[in-house]
Protein backbone atom coordinates (compact mmCIF):
# COMPACT_ATOMS: atom_id res chain seq x y z
CA UNK A 1 0.00 0.00 0.00
CA UNK A 2 1.47 3.68 -0.74
CA UNK A 3 0.66 4.83 2.99
CA UNK A 4 2.50 1.54 4.09
CA UNK A 5 5.60 2.58 5.56
CA UNK A 6 7.04 -0.94 6.61
CA UNK A 7 9.78 -0.67 9.18
CA UNK A 8 10.33 2.62 8.83
CA UNK A 9 7.18 3.26 10.50
CA UNK A 10 8.90 2.50 13.80
CA UNK A 11 11.87 4.98 14.01
CA UNK A 12 9.81 7.73 12.38
CA UNK A 13 6.70 7.03 15.21
CA UNK A 14 9.60 7.36 17.81
CA UNK A 15 11.28 10.46 16.19
CA UNK A 16 8.09 11.86 16.27
CA UNK A 17 7.57 10.70 20.01
CA UNK A 18 10.29 11.72 20.87
CA UNK A 19 9.65 15.34 20.07
CA UNK A 20 6.86 15.35 22.16
CA UNK A 21 7.23 13.63 25.37
CA UNK A 22 10.71 15.32 25.50
CA UNK A 23 9.35 19.40 25.43
CA UNK A 24 8.14 19.25 29.32
CA UNK A 25 10.99 16.99 30.51
CA UNK A 26 13.18 19.86 28.46
CA UNK A 27 11.24 22.23 30.43
CA UNK A 28 11.81 20.89 33.76
CA UNK A 29 15.75 20.78 33.04
CA UNK A 30 16.38 23.93 31.79
CA UNK A 31 14.79 25.00 35.07
CA UNK A 32 16.53 22.79 37.31
CA UNK A 33 19.37 23.95 35.62
CA UNK A 34 19.18 27.24 36.36
CA UNK A 35 18.27 26.00 40.15
CA UNK A 36 21.07 23.99 40.28
CA UNK A 37 23.95 26.25 38.63
CA UNK A 38 23.15 28.92 41.45
CA UNK A 39 24.27 25.95 44.13
CA UNK A 40 20.37 24.58 45.18
CA UNK A 41 18.91 21.37 44.29
CA UNK A 42 15.06 21.49 43.65
CA UNK A 43 13.50 17.62 44.26
CA UNK A 44 9.84 19.57 44.24
CA UNK A 45 10.32 20.18 40.59
CA UNK A 46 7.77 17.24 40.27
CA UNK A 47 4.84 19.10 42.42
CA UNK A 48 5.11 22.38 40.20
CA UNK A 49 4.83 20.26 37.27
CA UNK A 50 1.75 18.91 38.14
CA UNK A 51 0.95 22.33 39.65
CA UNK A 52 1.30 24.34 36.31
CA UNK A 53 -0.61 21.31 34.26
CA UNK A 54 -3.86 22.32 36.78
CA UNK A 55 -3.30 25.24 36.69
CA UNK A 56 -2.72 26.28 33.07
CA UNK A 57 -5.74 23.64 32.21
CA UNK A 58 -7.82 25.47 34.65
CA UNK A 59 -7.16 28.80 33.09
CA UNK A 60 -6.94 27.84 29.48
CA UNK A 61 -10.75 26.17 29.94
CA UNK A 62 -11.92 29.83 32.23
CA UNK A 63 -10.84 32.26 29.47
CA UNK A 64 -10.54 29.90 26.19
CA UNK A 65 -6.97 30.95 25.78
CA UNK A 66 -4.36 28.20 26.13
CA UNK A 67 -1.34 30.54 25.97
CA UNK A 68 -3.40 32.58 29.15
CA UNK A 69 -3.10 28.89 31.05
CA UNK A 70 0.29 28.87 29.64
CA UNK A 71 1.31 32.32 31.41
CA UNK A 72 -0.40 31.40 34.74
CA UNK A 73 1.83 28.42 34.79
CA UNK A 74 4.37 29.61 34.82
CA UNK A 75 3.61 32.30 36.96
CA UNK A 76 2.26 29.73 39.69
CA UNK A 77 5.39 27.96 39.12
CA UNK A 78 7.61 31.25 39.66
CA UNK A 79 5.35 31.37 42.76
CA UNK A 80 5.64 27.89 44.22
CA UNK A 81 9.88 28.11 43.30
CA UNK A 82 9.53 31.24 45.65
CA UNK A 83 8.42 29.68 48.62
CA UNK A 84 10.55 27.04 47.75
CA UNK A 85 13.54 29.20 47.69
CA UNK A 86 12.63 31.38 50.53
CA UNK A 87 12.47 28.23 53.32
CA UNK A 88 15.55 26.91 51.90
CA UNK A 89 16.91 30.36 52.38
CA UNK A 90 16.74 29.75 56.53
CA UNK A 91 19.34 28.07 58.15
CA UNK A 92 19.61 25.11 59.06
CA UNK A 93 16.89 23.86 56.58
CA UNK A 94 18.27 20.45 54.11
CA UNK A 95 17.49 21.67 50.43
CA UNK A 96 16.47 17.66 50.04
CA UNK A 97 14.24 17.51 52.61
CA UNK A 98 12.07 20.66 51.31
CA UNK A 99 12.22 19.34 47.78
CA UNK A 100 10.25 16.28 49.00
CA UNK A 101 7.92 18.17 50.79
CA UNK A 102 7.31 20.84 48.17
CA UNK A 103 6.59 17.93 45.75
CA UNK A 104 4.35 16.39 47.82
CA UNK A 105 2.21 19.87 48.86
CA UNK A 106 2.21 20.73 44.84
CA UNK A 107 0.78 17.23 43.71
CA UNK A 108 -1.14 17.72 46.96
CA UNK A 109 -3.08 21.21 45.78
CA UNK A 110 -3.39 20.46 42.22
CA UNK A 111 -5.23 17.59 42.79
CA UNK A 112 -7.35 19.42 45.55
CA UNK A 113 -7.97 22.53 43.03
CA UNK A 114 -8.26 20.41 39.64
CA UNK A 115 -10.91 17.99 40.50
CA UNK A 116 -13.50 20.80 38.75
CA UNK A 117 -11.49 20.69 35.40
CA UNK A 118 -10.96 16.82 35.08
CA UNK A 119 -14.28 16.86 32.76
CA UNK A 120 -14.20 20.25 30.81
CA UNK A 121 -11.99 20.05 27.68
CA UNK A 122 -9.93 23.28 27.23
CA UNK A 123 -8.44 24.74 23.85
CA UNK A 124 -5.08 23.03 22.84
CA UNK A 125 -1.84 24.95 22.04
CA UNK A 126 -0.97 25.44 18.68
CA UNK A 127 1.34 23.14 16.77
CA UNK A 128 3.47 23.84 13.18
CA UNK A 129 2.78 21.05 10.62
CA UNK A 130 6.42 20.51 9.30
CA UNK A 131 5.15 17.22 7.47
CA UNK A 132 3.20 19.40 4.88
CA UNK A 133 5.83 17.96 1.96
CA UNK A 134 4.28 14.75 2.41
CA UNK A 135 1.20 12.54 1.64
CA UNK A 136 1.48 10.52 3.94
CA UNK A 137 -0.24 11.20 7.64
CA UNK A 138 2.09 9.22 9.39
CA UNK A 139 4.37 11.20 8.69
CA UNK A 140 2.32 14.58 8.71
CA UNK A 141 1.82 13.24 12.24
CA UNK A 142 5.30 12.47 13.04
CA UNK A 143 6.63 16.09 12.43
CA UNK A 144 3.66 18.27 13.45
CA UNK A 145 6.05 19.96 16.59
CA UNK A 146 4.48 22.02 18.88
CA UNK A 147 5.17 25.56 19.02
CA UNK A 148 6.65 25.11 22.73
CA UNK A 149 9.27 22.62 21.81
CA UNK A 150 10.38 25.48 18.79
CA UNK A 151 10.19 27.93 22.54
CA UNK A 152 12.59 25.56 24.39
CA UNK A 153 15.17 24.89 21.99
CA UNK A 154 15.53 28.72 21.52
CA UNK A 155 15.60 28.80 25.90
CA UNK A 156 18.16 26.46 25.81
CA UNK A 157 20.56 27.68 23.51
CA UNK A 158 19.91 31.67 25.26
CA UNK A 159 20.65 29.63 28.71
CA UNK A 160 23.35 28.50 27.77
CA UNK A 161 24.35 31.89 25.92
CA UNK A 162 23.72 33.71 28.94
CA UNK A 163 25.44 31.59 31.38
CA UNK A 164 29.06 32.07 29.43
CA UNK A 165 28.56 35.26 28.39
CA UNK A 166 26.45 37.49 30.35
CA UNK A 167 27.15 39.58 34.12
CA UNK A 168 24.20 37.85 35.35
CA UNK A 169 25.46 34.32 34.02
CA UNK A 170 28.72 34.68 35.57
CA UNK A 171 26.92 36.07 38.93
CA UNK A 172 24.99 32.49 39.07
CA UNK A 173 28.20 30.57 38.36
CA UNK A 174 29.90 32.35 41.34
CA UNK A 175 27.60 32.42 43.54
CA UNK A 176 27.03 28.24 42.67
CA UNK A 177 30.47 27.36 42.94
CA UNK A 178 31.63 29.43 46.21
CA UNK A 179 29.43 31.41 48.44
CA UNK A 180 32.69 33.02 50.15
CA UNK A 181 33.67 34.13 46.63
CA UNK A 182 30.29 35.44 46.08
CA UNK A 183 30.18 37.43 48.93
CA UNK A 184 33.53 38.50 48.52
CA UNK A 185 31.92 40.19 45.43
CA UNK A 186 29.56 41.97 47.82
CA UNK A 187 26.44 39.32 46.23
CA UNK A 188 23.73 38.33 48.20
CA UNK A 189 23.47 34.43 47.59
CA UNK A 190 20.97 33.88 49.74
CA UNK A 191 18.40 36.19 47.23
CA UNK A 192 20.18 34.69 44.17
CA UNK A 193 19.42 31.63 44.77
CA UNK A 194 15.83 32.51 45.56
CA UNK A 195 15.66 33.97 42.34
CA UNK A 196 17.12 31.03 40.69
CA UNK A 197 14.57 29.24 42.18
CA UNK A 198 11.77 30.56 41.17
CA UNK A 199 12.83 30.92 37.72
CA UNK A 200 13.23 27.46 37.49
CA UNK A 201 9.78 26.92 38.99
CA UNK A 202 8.22 28.80 36.21
CA UNK A 203 10.21 26.32 33.62
CA UNK A 204 8.85 23.48 35.14
CA UNK A 205 5.42 25.37 35.38
CA UNK A 206 5.00 25.67 31.60
CA UNK A 207 6.46 22.18 30.89
CA UNK A 208 3.11 21.35 33.02
CA UNK A 209 1.16 23.61 30.74
CA UNK A 210 2.12 21.52 27.58
CA UNK A 211 1.39 18.40 29.13
CA UNK A 212 -2.23 19.26 29.46
CA UNK A 213 -2.54 21.87 27.04
CA UNK A 214 -1.20 19.32 24.01
CA UNK A 215 0.28 16.42 25.02
CA UNK A 216 -1.47 14.31 26.53
CA UNK A 217 -3.90 17.10 26.16
CA UNK A 218 -6.28 16.55 29.11
CA UNK A 219 -5.83 17.13 33.09
CA UNK A 220 -5.79 14.17 35.15
CA UNK A 221 -3.98 13.13 38.12
CA UNK A 222 -1.18 11.05 37.37
CA UNK A 223 -0.89 13.15 34.40
CA UNK A 224 3.09 13.67 35.17
CA UNK A 225 3.93 10.07 35.75
CA UNK A 226 7.36 10.71 37.32
CA UNK A 227 8.77 13.32 34.67
CA UNK A 228 9.79 16.23 37.25
CA UNK A 229 12.01 13.67 39.29
CA UNK A 230 13.07 12.52 35.77
CA UNK A 231 14.18 15.64 35.01
CA UNK A 232 17.01 15.96 37.60
CA UNK A 233 18.60 13.00 37.17
CA UNK A 234 18.83 14.52 33.19
CA UNK A 235 20.12 17.73 34.36
CA UNK A 236 23.15 15.14 35.90
CA UNK A 237 23.35 13.08 32.96
CA UNK A 238 23.55 16.39 31.23
CA UNK A 239 26.17 17.61 33.28
CA UNK A 240 24.49 20.97 33.97
CA UNK A 241 24.57 22.38 30.16
CA UNK A 242 21.42 23.90 29.08
CA UNK A 243 22.26 22.64 25.44
CA UNK A 244 23.06 18.87 26.80
CA UNK A 245 19.32 19.14 28.36
CA UNK A 246 18.23 19.47 24.93
CA UNK A 247 19.69 16.64 23.42
CA UNK A 248 19.10 13.96 26.79
CA UNK A 249 15.45 15.06 26.82
CA UNK A 250 15.16 14.08 23.18
CA UNK A 251 17.05 10.84 24.24
CA UNK A 252 14.40 10.72 27.25
CA UNK A 253 11.75 11.71 24.98
CA UNK A 254 12.64 8.59 22.53
CA UNK A 255 12.89 6.21 24.95
CA UNK A 256 9.07 7.33 26.39
CA UNK A 257 7.58 6.97 22.58
CA UNK A 258 9.13 3.43 21.88
CA UNK A 259 6.01 1.50 23.71
CA UNK A 260 3.41 3.32 21.62
CA UNK A 261 5.63 3.16 18.08
CA UNK A 262 5.84 -0.86 18.98
CA UNK A 263 1.86 -0.96 19.05
CA UNK A 264 1.24 1.67 16.07
CA UNK A 265 2.55 -1.25 14.26
CA UNK A 266 0.91 -4.30 15.55
CA UNK A 267 3.12 -5.54 17.87
CA UNK A 268 0.76 -6.78 20.72
CA UNK A 269 2.66 -8.96 22.61
CA UNK A 270 5.65 -7.30 25.32
CA UNK A 271 5.45 -3.62 23.91
CA UNK A 272 3.85 -2.99 27.30
CA UNK A 273 7.24 -3.46 28.91
CA UNK A 274 9.47 -0.71 26.54
CA UNK A 275 6.67 1.85 28.51
CA UNK A 276 8.97 1.28 31.19
CA UNK A 277 11.87 2.57 28.70
CA UNK A 278 12.12 5.82 30.39
CA UNK A 279 12.70 4.57 34.26
CA UNK A 280 15.17 2.25 33.00
CA UNK A 281 17.40 4.64 31.45
CA UNK A 282 16.98 6.88 34.27
CA UNK A 283 18.05 4.19 36.49
CA UNK A 284 20.77 3.76 34.19
CA UNK A 285 21.82 7.33 34.42
CA UNK A 286 21.90 7.22 37.64
CA UNK A 287 24.63 4.62 38.07
CA UNK A 288 26.59 5.54 35.39
CA UNK A 289 26.80 8.95 36.85
CA UNK A 290 27.63 7.65 40.31
CA UNK A 291 30.66 7.14 39.98
CA UNK A 292 33.11 8.65 42.12
CA UNK A 293 35.48 10.19 39.00
CA UNK A 294 32.05 11.08 37.22
CA UNK A 295 29.46 11.92 39.25
CA UNK A 296 30.89 15.45 40.31
CA UNK A 297 32.41 16.43 36.88
CA UNK A 298 31.11 20.10 36.46
CA UNK A 299 29.29 20.50 39.56
CA UNK A 300 28.88 23.48 40.71
CA UNK A 301 30.69 23.55 44.39
CA UNK A 302 28.09 24.57 46.58
CA UNK A 303 25.33 22.16 45.37
CA UNK A 304 24.16 19.71 47.96
CA UNK A 305 25.02 16.80 46.04
CA UNK A 306 29.01 17.85 46.48
CA UNK A 307 28.59 18.06 50.44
Amino acid sequence: MENDLGLWAVPLAVIGGAIRVSTPILFVSLGETLTERSGRINLGLEGTLVLGAMTGYATAVMTGSPWAGVLVAALAGAMFGLVHGLICSMSRVNDIAIGIAMMLLGSGLAFYFGKPFIQPAAPDLPAIPLGGWSSLPQVQAALTVNVLFVIGIAAALALAWALRSTRPGLILRVVGDSTDAARAMGLNPALIRTAATALGGAFAGVGGAYLSLYYPGSWNEGISSGQGLMAVALVIFARWSPVNCLWAALLFGGAGALGPALQSVGVTQGYYLFYAAPYVLTLGVLIATSSPSRALSGAPGELSITK
